[in-house]
């Protein structure tokens, strides 16, 4: 699964660290999903959303 986390993240100038202790995660968690290594759980995705204030659509698409 594609995701924008990165991206968004960048916009904000939050490190991965801010977006870990935003979301309640270790850093190494936001990094397996920036990566696309983890895809997180509907709960988390709902997190990410919520900081970032868009859908979840807006932050992931379905990958190959």
């Amino acid at each position: 699964m594609k995701n924008h986390i990165a991206e968004e993240r960048a916009k904000r100038e939050w490190s991965q660290a801010a977006l870990a202790e935003r979301l309640g995660v270790s850093r190494q968690t936001v990094i397996s999903i920036e990566r696309g290594r983890f895809d997180p759980s509907l709960p988390l995705a709902f997190r990410l959303a919520g900081v970032f204030g868009c859908r979840i659509e807006e932050l992931f698409e379905p990958g190959d």
